[in-house]
């Protein structure tokens, strides 16, 4: 890497919105490079995301799902993480989905470069950013200047290829665009639940194929940017969940839109402006058959629209102060929900609603005497439900030294209820009845991190962590009507501690490698949580050899034993390999990926409304990729 994109690595915006140093930032931000994602074969969001300290993802089939520090709701669609793509929110008001499996709506050589702040960020951010924020930081045309296609093939008919066009004009001017088009025709799967001969023996055939398409957008001219991404993408579904038939036809279609103007200037030295206007489309599908209604098909689906202005301002005009001053505002003009059987039609849900909400927020970081800093925020959010929350977040941040930071950092964050748990109503089998009381979950959290630079090539990042979620919205069952409800039934109390260590040999060899120790259980049982692993175990190692010729990505992850409903999935490992061959072929690379090289047997816990206790994953798999610049 050149020497401005190793200063520019360091510097990160997601944690407060100011340009900072990582350890300046109010949290224990790491980031990952595009260079990342080629050395290590990174196919999905969610694949880069579980090589963090503290992170782990889940798969059920249907959709990726992200935890961290002990809490993950197998179901709850990320919403508990906020997901900004270029600072701007991705999050639907349907189901808060932060979506990080291949129905993300970047190819991810498309993606510079991914921060990671964890921690409450309701202070800057409102809404959702309980665990974390992850912010998606997308290339420019300037990194392409022309034309790249790309096209790989892999195990169990993965099929994907990438054409990009992009080119810097004069000054900031740029332009980008981008389509990428995949799919997937999978494997029968065999599920022991269903193992009758009535059922295929438990085997689903034909059922775990996924295709898609993603297409993105982007420009700057001269103080104004634009950007406008889409996807699209429908995948089968082979486990039979909420009641439907075994081995019948089940899919969910997601379609996705995200587009937004804005205008960065400026106006002196010390006052700088940021605003942009965005709009954003989701629709969501499922086709199935009920096992009440068989063989009569249902379709459940939603569709939302939402549009909006962020408006913030950065003044450092204040001796020793840096203060960035703002406000959200975003109306969902269409939250609709919908549930309806196929000949003969039967309307089952047909739901309408729209929603506004509001934020202002305030956050100034001060230089103070003696090597402190301090960073503190406040944000104010209201909904049109009448709903309100108020997120503060302070960090002390002293500078023992040139190479030592110390940060101790208290913050609060909020969820509010989503249109799907307080609306949804399905009177069927597995079915899901509303609850317009439910109230916003909130958490507060403490730490304390150690940063510390270990000569110039080595860094090292120790995070001792506690945090109490209150009013947590839970799906559990009605016992007087047998349906699904949502409801602010539970608490739940964490603590642990994460260590991060990084090493750059001037060779261009680099090293990673992540411990966590986390316990999380129930505020009111006691219980270690379902899906709460106690440890994890992280090794991520680059090696260039033959003067860069060959390129070796090797990760090792550990994740202990979990819970599950019924019983519990033992602990794994995994391990993965990715080779590169930069200069094989003149203007291209060629890259071939061998996941879960040793083929190891693990099963991650199922969620709500699948007969199955656990999933298990797939084993070895392969994928060749081709990478070239026209």
């Amino acid at each position: 890497m050149s020497l401005e994109d190793l200063l520019r690595m360091r510097v990160v915006t997601t944690a407060s919105r100011i340009p900072q140093r990582v350890s300046d930032a109010p949290s224990a931000v790491v980031v990952l490079t595009a260079a990342d994602i080629q050395t290590y074969g990174w196919d999905t969001l969610g694949d880069a995301l579980a090589t963090l300290p503290g992170l782990y993802t889940t798969y059920d089939r249907s959709y990726a799902y992200l935890g961290s520090r002990g809490f993950l709701r197998v179901g709850d669609y990320g919403s508990r993480f906020l997901l900004l793509i270029d600072g701007h929110r991705a999050n639907d008001p349907i189901y808060d989905q932060a979506a990080i499996g291949s129905e993300f709506m970047l190819d991810m050589d498309l993606i510079e470069r991914i921060e990671y702040s964890p921690g409450p960020g309701s202070a800057v951010y409102g809404a959702n950013a309980l665990f974390g924020t992850i912010n998606v930081i997308t290339k420019k045309g300037r990194d392409f200047d022309g034309v790249e296609a790309a096209a790989s093939v892999g195990s169990f008919g993965n099929k994907k290829a990438r054409i990009t066009y992009g080119r810097q004009g004069k000054g900031r001017n740029d332009f980008l665009i981008s389509a990428t088009t995949h799919e997937r025709s999978g494997r029968d799967l065999y599920f022991s639940d269903f193992d009758t001969p009535d059922q295929n023996y438990g085997i689903a055939n034909g059922l775990d194929y996924e295709r898609g398409l993603k297409l993105l957008l982007k420009g700057t001219y001269e103080d104004f940017s634009f950007s406008l991404s889409h996807a699209t993408r429908k995948k089968g579904v082979p486990t039979a969940a909420y009641d439907t038939v075994f081995n019948e036809p089940y899919f969910t279609e997601d379609k996705q839109t995200l587009a937004s103007v804005k205008y960065s200037r400026a106006l002196t030295s010390s006052v700088a402006i940021d605003g942009h206007v965005f709009a954003g489309r989701y629709d969501y599908k499922a086709e199935s058959v009920p096992a009440w209604s068989a063989p009569q098909k249902n379709t459940d689906g939603s569709r939302a629209n939402w549009y909006g202005l962020d408006l913030h301002a950065t003044l450092t005009n204040f001796d020793r102060h840096k203060i960035v001053v703002g406000t959200h505002v975003q109306h969902d003009a269409r939250k609709d929900q919908y549930n309806y059987s196929i000949e003969p039609y039967w309307s089952e849900l047909d739901d309408h609603r729209t929603g506004s909400q509001a934020g202002f927020y305030v956050e100034d970081e001060i230089t103070l005497p003696y090597n402190f800093l301090l960073n503190a925020g406040v944000r104010y959010d209201m909904l049109s439900d009448g709903k309100h929350s108020v997120s503060p977040r302070i960090a002390l941040i002293h500078k023992l030294n040139r190479t030592t930071t110390i940060k101790a950092i208290y913050g609060t964050a909020f969820r509010s209820p989503n249109a799907y748990e307080t609306y949804y109503a399905y009177s069927g089998e597995g079915g899901q009845e509303p609850n317009p009381d439910l109230q916003p979950e909130r958490i507060t959290t403490h730490q304390l991190v150690l940063d510390q630079a270990l000569g110039n090539a080595t860094h090292a990042t120790l995070s001792i962590f506690q945090y109490k979620i209150d009013d947590l919205i839970s799906m559990t069952v009605n016992p007087e009507t047998g349906l699904y409800v949502h409801k602010n039934m539970d608490r739940a109390d964490g603590r642990g501690a994460e260590l991060n260590i990084e090493h750059k040999w001037r060779e261009g060899a680099q090293l990673r490698a992540s411990y966590s120790w986390q316990l999380a259980r129930d505020g009111m049982t006691n219980a270690v949580l379902d899906n709460s692993p106690r440890s994890m175990a992280k090794l991520n190692v680059a090696i260039p050899l033959f003067d860069n010729a060959v390129r070796l990505g090797t990760e090792i992850r550990y994740i202990s034993a979990r819970r599950t409903a019924m019983d519990n999935v033992p602990s794994y490992y995994v391990a993965n390999l990715t080779v590169n061959l930069p200069k094989l072929i003149a203007h291209g690379n060629i890259s071939f990926s061998a996941y879960n090289l040793f083929n190891r047997r693990y099963a991650d816990p199922a969620g709500p409304g699948l007969v199955q206790d656990s999933i298990r994953q797939d084993g070895r798999t392969f994928l060749l990729k081709f990478t070239y610049e026209l």
